[in-house]
C-alpha cells in the first residue's frame, strides 16, 4: 500500500499536523518537531505530546508513516568543532522529540564540508554524528535525505549515502529518503518511466532498497544535473510526470511515508489524489 502526505505545519501544538493531513486526504505526513531556523526550542510540553498520540490514533496514522524533518541549521559533517559539537546536540534533541511523540523515524540533511575538510572527512564525521545519536536515544531511525549538490553539501551521489551507512555501527538505525527534484538536480534523469527504472536500479545496486525509508515527491525548476535545489509542483517543472507513475507501481515504494514539499499548499489535496489515479491496480 502506498502512504502518501505533505510536509504540513505545526504551528499551534504538534498535534496541529495531524488535523492538517486529514483535511488533505493524506495518509501521511511530514513536519517539524520545532522551529527548524533555530538552535534552541523549548521541549515539548506533556499535554502536546498526549494530543498528538491520541490524534495519530483517532485518524489512523502509524509512526512508520510519518517522517519528521530536523533543523536546517544542522551540519552533522562540519569541519568546525565548535559548530560540529553544537550540531550533534541539536540532533539528539531533534531525535529526543521524536522518541517522546513515539515517532521512528528523523529526516536530515546529512552535511557539508565548506570546503575546508575532504568529502571522505566529511562522510566519516555525518556516520560518527550518526553513531553518536542513536546511542543516545533509542528507537529512532536516521534517515538520510540525498541532496541536490549545492555548494558544498555532501549526500548527492548515491556512493556518498553509501559511503556513510558503511561506517553506521547500527545498520537497522540508518535509512535513507530519496527526494525526486533532488536526484534531478543531482543528476540523475529520472523523466521518463525507462529513465527512472535505470536510476533506481543503481540505487538498489549502490545504496539497497533495504534502507529505503521514505520518498519527497518534488518536481523541479531546475535542468537536469543543474546542482540546485528549487522545488516545483508534481505537474511543473523540468521532471515531468513518468517518475510518479513509476513509483506508484513499484512495491519498493509501499509502506514508506512519500511526502510532497511542493510550492502550492493549496494544491497538496489535488496532488494526492493526481498521485493516486496513476497507481495500476
Amino acid at each position: 500500500m502506498k502512504y502518501i502526505g505533505a510536509h504540513v505545519s505545526a504551528a499551534g501544538g504538534v498535534e496541529n499536523a495531524i488535523l492538517r493531513s486529514v483535511e488533505i486526504g493524506a495518509n501521511a505526513f511530514a513536519l517539524f518537531t520545532k522551529n527548524q531556523r533555530q538552535w534552541q526550542a523549548p521541549p515539548l510540553k506533556a499535554d502536546n505530546i498526549a494530543k498528538f498520540k491520541r490524534f495519530c490514533q483517532a485518524h489512523q496514522f502509524s509512526a512508520d508513516h510519518i517522517l519528521p524533518h530536523d533543523s536546517y541549521l544542522i551540519n552533522l559533517g562540519s569541519p568546525d568543532a565548535e559548530n560540529l559539537a553544537k550540531s550533534r546536540a541539536a540532533f539528539i534533541d531533534e531525535m529526543q522529540r521524536c522518541d517522546q511523540l513515539g515517532l521512528k523515524l528523523l529526516n536530515f540533511h546529512p552535511g557539508s564540508h565548506l570546503n575546508k575538510i575532504s568529502e571522505q572527512d566529511c562522510l566519516a564525521r555525518i556516520a560518527e554524528s550518526i553513531n553518536l545519536a542513536v546511542e543516545a536515544v533509542p528507537n529512532v531511525v536516521a534517515v538520510i535525505e540525498n541532496t541536490a549538490g549545492q555548494g558544498s553539501n555532501l549526500g548527492w551521489r548515491f556512493e556518498h549515502l553509501r559511503e556513510i551507512i558503511e561506517q553506521v555501527e547500527n545498520k537497522q538505525r540508518v535509512g535513507v529518503c530519496l527526494d525526486t527534484c533532488h536526484l534531478f538536480s543531482a543528476g540523475y534523469d529520472i523523466s521518463s518511466y525507462a529513465a527512472s527504472e535505470q536510476v533506481f536500479a543503481e540505487f538498489d545496486q549502490v545504496v539497497g532498497f533495504a534502507f529505503l525509508r521514505g520518498m519527497h515527491l518534488n518536481g523541479s525548476k531546475t535542468a537536469l544535473g543543474s546542482r540546485v535545489d528549487r522545488h516545483d509542483t508534481l505537474n511543473g517543472g523540468t521532471i515531468g510526470t513518468e517518475v510518479f507513475q513509476f513509483i506508484m507501481n513499484h512495491t519498493a515504494f509501499d509502506d514508506i511515508p512519500m511526502i510532497l514539499e511542493t510550492i502550492s499548499p493549496e494544491n497538496w489535496a489535488t496532488e494526492i489524489q493526481f498521485l493516486r489515479s496513476l497507481e495500476q491496480n
